[in-house]
């Protein structure tokens, strides 16, 4: 279990904006006369085709959150756990809203997950947290391919790397994140003319960021093993900079985990496989 799971308020947590009612609703996967929406390039479009996919529609999920204050020890490595506790929960009500979009279509998953951040001049101290893709179905609809608790997977993979994970016998699980924002500890006068000129290791730098990326990581893992996944690919770590000083910062920690599926629905192996085309113009 994470440690800074979601633990928003039962009215925060439930509440789904009726906006999207009327969008989701024209959708592919709403009506069977509907369009589908996606943020897929045309030969992503393709290739999800030839995995046996179809896109549902655009789905997006939101949260303006207001991001507390705490202040750090001035000389002292620490975690400053209000400010994580922030940055984790909003990410997880907008990841919740855009999944809820998606159960709405009865698809299966959702591919091309991208979560971002973003501040308007009228919400000071506010920060919004969206998370966006697409909704997909499996066309055989065997419901094979969803999460273990029965709901649409999600995922950061390009269709390429979608589709060859398919090809491999495994299929996503969740996007998984692992946050932590840590203080990190100024130096002293003296220390710091003591190092002047010289070759040394910064040791209570590397074991602050040390400790803050591992905490990061670690989060990360204990959302991949609660999603009952086998394993994550795609793990990046990203060191974010907001607006709580210069010796503050936010480690984050994402991938996507995913399972092993049954031999039985496995892409066969007559279908096509991304290659590599390599130009000869001089």
């Amino acid at each position: 279990m994470p440690l800074f799971s979601s633990q928003s308020s039962q009215s925060t947590a439930t509440w789904e904006p009726q906006a999207a009612d009327s969008r989701l609703a024209q959708t592919a996967g709403a009506s069977p006369g509907g369009v589908f929406t996606s943020d897929l390039s045309v030969s992503e479009y393709v290739l999800l085709g030839e995995a046996g996919f179809e896109p549902l529609g655009f789905v997006v999920g939101s949260s303006i959150y207001h991001v507390g204050l705490q202040v750090g020890r001035w000389n002292q490595n620490q975690e400053l756990q209000v400010l994580t506790q922030a940055m984790y929960n909003a990410r997880e009500l907008a990841m919740a809203r855009m999944r809820s979009e998606a159960d709405h279509l009865v698809a299966d998953g959702i591919v091309g997950v991208q979560l971002r951040m973003q501040m308007y001049a009228w919400g000071q101290g506010c920060l919004e947290f969206v998370a966006t893709g697409t909704a997909v179905r499996h066309l055989a609809g065997t419901g094979a391919h969803r999460a273990p608790d029965g709901g649409a997977f999600t995922s950061d993979l390009s269709a390429q790397d979608f589709f060859r994970l398919l090809a491999a016998g495994a299929v996503p699980v969740a996007f998984v994140l692992g946050t932590c924002v840590y203080h990190i500890a100024h130096q002293g006068v003296m220390q710091s003319l003591r190092q002047t000129g010289q070759n040394q290791e910064m040791v209570q730098f590397t074991q602050g960021v040390y400790e803050a990326r591992e905490l990061a990581l670690e989060r990360m893992q204990a959302e991949a093993t609660q999603a009952q996944s086998s394993g994550i690919v795609g793990v990046t770590v990203e060191v974010k900079n907001h607006v709580w000083g210069e010796h503050a910062t936010e480690f984050l920690a994402t991938g996507t985990a995913i399972r092993r599926l049954a031999d039985e629905h496995r892409l066969p192996e007559t279908s096509p496989k991304p290659t590599f085309t390599l130009g000869l113009d001089t």
